[in-house]
């Protein structure tokens, strides 16, 4: 997009030439700072469930007065003939991708999160109809991912989120879309570049230029940052267990509740995971960290044959005293050779947490049991790894590849 955004920019500024951006991002305010940060001034639609059924980025179409697509992948010769034909009088018509009212489409387009649900049962029914629907599937998933990031959040949104994605890439390998949500949230040695690493750089120039960056409704972190690895690095840490002995009582109620997500949802024999682990205060018991004292620290103790990449994992507690914060760990592991079955990952946190607005203050652990599978015998092998190479030289355009 931004090599034709320079190559008609004279064009766009006479009026013969107007540029829109379609972006199939789960969370479009990304794009949007982007554009502030490169000061791109066009318009940008948002295609988070890929209506457009596209299956490889970037694509450019010349699309007439009336809507109708003229060209796709145009030449310079192509835009020439475009621009210099007046379709005005051909029997042409545009195709219409806009989702009727009170389907999932249209609640996930145009209503509030609370619609979410519905459109997760919609999207379920349709996917009980036709259990072989990829783009049911990829569209279930990013719904669960948006239900996961509203104020409606459930247990097990996101898992359930990239368990669809998976299935819709299994269904569907050569769907780079899909592809690229997985790989969004996935380990270092399946990513083709950091997705998001670049947000931190693009606020400090916009501040720069005296103006307010665009503000993001979901923080990128963690995978979304992450470098990707030709090969695991093991982690080498000298240090030890925390509470080897399981000494420190346990958060029993619990006051604080974790949540793991394993990326991709099963693991082949010697391949790697990305483990997502979330700690959230319970609202309910009034619970909140007590941030007057340490840091929260998190230990893994992967099974004989397993490797990680970090034992140790601390989360900065904030200035203020007491919080509610979200705080998260993520690590990734590689399976054994040998690996079937079903494997548990042992680790633990231990953190400081209040009861209550003016309760007691305890220091507390809690034991956290990642269940990972390998691939059952009826389930093929993984899509990931089949990258047509065709796309893989769209690896450096960055922006417009999730």
């Amino acid at each position: 997009m931004p090599g034709w955004h320079e190559k008609t920019k004279a064009l766009q500024d006479a009026g013969k030439l107007q540029l829109v951006g379609i972006i199939q991002e789960q969370h479009p305010d990304r794009t949007r700072l982007f554009m502030q940060w490169k000061e791109m001034g066009w318009p940008l639609l948002i295609d988070s469930l890929n209506l457009l059924d596209v299956s490889a980025v970037p694509l450019t179409y010349l699309v007439d007065e009336e809507g109708v697509v003229r060209y796709e992948r145009p030449s310079d010769e192509d835009l020439e003939t475009f621009l210099a034909t007046d379709y005005a009088n051909e029997d042409a018509a545009a195709p219409s991708l806009d989702p009727e009212v009170g389907s999932p489409e249209y609640a996930l387009l145009w209503e509030d999160d609370g619609d979410v649900s519905d459109a997760i049962t919609k999207l379920g029914g349709r996917i009980a109809e036709a259990p072989e629907d990829s783009r049911a599937h990829f569209r279930l998933g990013v719904a669960y991912r948006k239900r996961y990031d509203s104020g409606e959040r459930r247990a097990g949104d996101f898992q359930k989120a990239v368990e669809h994605w998976v299935r819709a890439l299994e269904l569907d390998p050569n769907q780079y879309i899909f592809r690229r949500r997985i790989q969004q949230y996935g380990p270092r040695l399946d990513k083709p570049y950091p997705f998001y690493d670049w947000v931190p750089e693009a606020r400090a120039a916009v501040e720069a230029r005296d103006e307010t960056p665009v503000t993001l409704r979901v923080e990128p972190g963690g995978a979304e940052f992450a470098a990707p690895l030709k090969s695991f690095a093991a982690s080498a840490e000298t240090g030890t267990s925390p509470d080897p002995d399981g000494r420190i009582f346990r958060d029993e109620k619990p006051l604080i509740v974790a949540e793991t997500v394993v990326v991709p949802t099963v693991v082949e024999p010697g391949e790697s995971a990305r483990i997502h682990v979330a700690f959230r205060p319970d609202l309910s018991l009034k619970a909140h960290w007590n941030n007057e004292v340490d840091d929260l620290v998190f230990w893994v103790d992967p099974p004989a044959g397993w490797s990680v990449d970090r034992h140790h994992h601390t989360v900065a507690i904030p200035r203020e005293p007491v919080s509610q914060e979200l705080r998260q760990v993520e690590f990734e592991i590689v399976s054994p050779e040998d690996f079937e079955g079903t494997e548990t990952i042992p680790a633990y946190a231990l953190y400081y947490v209040c009861e209550d607005v003016d309760g007691t203050c305890l220091f507390r652990r809690q034991d956290v049991h990642v269940e990972v599978s390998a691939p059952s015998l009826e389930i093929s092998a993984p899509a990931a790894k089949i990258v047509p190479k065709e796309l893989e030289a769209h690896g450096d355009v960055r922006i417009d590849n999730y």
